[in-house]
């Protein structure tokens, strides 16, 4: 489970994706980006939605909880312009919100 303190120090790093959202689900975190749900939190990692955006840069995938799909893992955070780029990307290649 992602405390708060954990939650607060992960959205400081994302301060830089447009329209930043994050909802509280079941004692996690999900991420969104001008309305498009892109990611989440689990258990303090950084998971994202599997596109080609996350095979491109190599990201190594993850399951977020028990019975779900395998999602991808930001694991290096401290590079803004990169973890930028990966989260534009996979933004861009995800199917049109609803």
């Amino acid at each position: 489970m992602t405390t708060i303190e954990q939650r607060d120090s992960m959205l400081e790093k994302l301060r830089f994706v447009p329209d930043l959202f994050c909802r509280a689900m079941m004692g996690e975190f999900l991420l969104y980006s001008a309305g498009q749900l892109f990611g989440g939190i689990y258990n303090d990692r950084l998971l994202l939605k599997r596109t080609a955006a996350g095979e491109k840069f190599g990201l190594p995938e993850e399951i977020p909880y028990q019975g779900a799909k395998p999602m991808y893992r930001i694991v290096e955070l401290d590079d803004p312009v990169v973890v930028q780029t990966i989260i534009r990307e996979t933004c861009a290649l995800l199917p049109p919100k609803k």
